[in-house]
Formats: structure tokens, sequence, C-alpha cells
């Protein structure tokens, strides 16, 4: 199992929408969430490029803390099964 934690979710979003925009992350636009979205869909594509089935779930709640402890609880934001019969 994997876990991929996006630690600069923040200043991706602010290249993308600018400094007008940047006002607007936490408010209108939830930066963890647009980048967790672009993410799955790079990742969907590249495993079926490389035949990989997998189920890919965006979360919200759990912290990576010190010393490897995971910690929750979990709210499943998106939660995608990658087939390769797609």
């Amino acid at each position: 199992m994997l876990l991929i934690e996006v630690t600069n979710a923040r200043e991706v979003m602010r290249e993308r929408i600018g400094r007008l925009g940047e006002r607007l992350i936490g408010k209108v636009v939830d930066a963890e969430a647009q980048v967790e979205k672009a993410l799955i869909k790079e990742m969907e594509a590249s495993f079926k490029e490389f035949g990989i089935e997998a189920r890919i779930v965006s979360v919200q709640g759990p912290k990576l803390g010190e010393f490897d402890q995971l910690k929750l609880p979990l709210q499943v934001r998106e939660d995608r099964d990658v087939l390769l019969s797609d």
C-alpha cells in the first residue's frame, strides 16, 4: 500500500491560478482536493499504461506525524478503481 501526502498543494494552486485567485484558496477552492484530483487522473493513466489495476482513494483527515505515525479519522473525498477492461 502506498500513502502519498501532498505537502505543497497551496503553492501548486497559487502557480496555477495566479495572485488574484490566491485569495480564494481555502475559501472557495480546496487546494489539496484539487491537486489530489489532478494526481488521481495522472496516476490512473499511468497505471493503465503499465497494466496495473488499483484502487485510488482520496481522503481528508489523516495526518502523518513524527516517528512514522499516521493519525486518523478518514473522510473519503474520492474513490476510483483503475481497471484494465475500461
